[in-house]
């Protein structure tokens, strides 16, 4: 237990370098879903291969915003708690 109280605390500058991090990646994955949207309808491809494609993406995309809704809301908590922090 006293190495759970000693480690298990966050300093603000590790969450603030996390949340650097989380934003950079997401907007990573987004980048890359939208290269893999365009390099996956060149060429010559069936109906079905192009709607499978496009369905998987669209999954795809579909996660990384829900992903992305989570951590606004989780974000929005922390900076209630410091701005209530601040206020007492």
């Amino acid at each position: 237990s006293h190495i759970m109280s000693e480690y298990g605390r966050m300093t603000d500058t590790e969450r603030d370098q996390i949340d650097q991090d989380a934003q950079v990646f997401m907007r990573t994955c987004a980048d890359a879903i939208h290269q893999l949207r365009t390099e996956a309808h060149k060429g010559v491809q069936s109906a079905q291969v192009k709607e499978h494609r496009t369905a998987v993406l669209d999954f795809i995309e579909d996660y990384l915003k829900r992903v992305c809704k989570l951590y606004s809301e989780q974000r929005a908590i922390r900076v209630k708690r410091v701005i209530d922090k601040k206020r007492l």
